[in-house]
């Protein structure tokens, strides 16, 4: 089995755990895979073993079986814009604040043997699309996201107006200073800081969250995962918006533009060790 381990291996701690990692999966005799960016660094602490094999980003997702991740969501969000289009299962081992798509804590790293013995299954979460169109239809821009996306006026926090529509059918107009519309995986991310429900990952369906709504009428709505979900810019003060995906990536969204979104072809593949399911974590994070 061929495993690439991801982490930032300019932090120390995580440097040190993802070199404990590959001694453990070396221990079954699996290929290791490390970005050739870490490679001085791992020689530097004198870590380097003839088993390990270096590969460029590009590289790394295509040759991996298994893509290991070391640190929180954030970390687990990057490596699934690789993975999943690709079909590469993650298994994520929580070293920042947060965890709810990690399995593993560094010190059950010895459920690692699982792997290899068969006793593990895929999660398969949804994953959103989204388009950004003019009035005349010249679609401005595409991309897709594992957690959300968010419409709002990027650094600067305005009030913005906004038209939802669902499969042609207006829903309602937003007065706020953005819109969330999330899986029910990222129902635990920006959704639920600004007041959206916590969905069951399980769910196929859109969680959409206005963001500081300066309507008392505005709340959470959520709709079938089978669902258009469009969200038209009708904002006169701004001259443009911006459309995040999983807060990395930006599309410009000017006035009269649609933002379109629906269900991805797309799924990203999470590997579970029967170390708890989603209401444990849950649980453990809430407290």
């Amino acid at each position: 089995m061929k495993i690439a381990i991801i982490t930032n291996f300019n932090i120390i701690d995580k440097a040190n755990a993802a070199l404990k990692v590959a001694e453990e999966l070396l221990r079954y005799e699996a290929t290791v895979l490390f970005l050739t960016m870490n490679k001085d660094r791992i020689f530097r602490m004198h870590k380097n073993k003839k088993e390990y094999v270096y590969l460029s980003p590009e590289e790394i997702y295509g040759e991996a079986d298994l893509v290991l991740v070391l640190g929180g969501d954030g970390s687990m969000l990057d490596a699934a814009r690789r993975a999943s289009p690709l079909g590469k299962p993650l298994l994520g081992v929580n070293m920042g604040h947060l965890g709810y798509m990690t399995e593993l804590e560094i010190q059950d790293i010895d459920k690692l043997s699982r792997l290899f013995t068969g006793e593990y299954e895929i999660d398969e979460r949804m994953m959103l699309s989204a388009s950004v169109e003019t009035e005349q239809g010249v679609v401005r821009g595409e991309t897709f996201a594992l957690n959300d996306f968010v419409i709002s006026n990027g650094s600067v926090s305005r009030v913005l107006d906004l038209e939802l529509s669902v499969d042609k059918e207006a829903v309602v107009s937003y007065r706020a200073d953005g819109l969330i519309v999330a899986t029910p995986t990222g129902s635990t991310a920006y959704s639920m800081s600004a007041g959206g429900s916590i969905t069951d990952p399980r769910l196929d369906c859109f969680c959409v969250t206005p963001i500081c709504s300066h309507l008392l009428s505005a709340r959470p709505l959520i709709f079938s995962g089978d669902a258009v979900i469009e969200v038209k810019n009708t904002c006169s003060r701004e001259k443009m918006l911006c459309l995040t995906a999983d807060g990395r990536t930006g599309i410009d969204i000017y006035r009269g533009d649609v933002v379109r979104v629906t269900r991805s072809p797309m799924k990203t593949r999470l590997v579970r060790l029967g170390n708890g399911g989603f209401y444990e974590k849950l649980r453990k994070i809430m407290v």
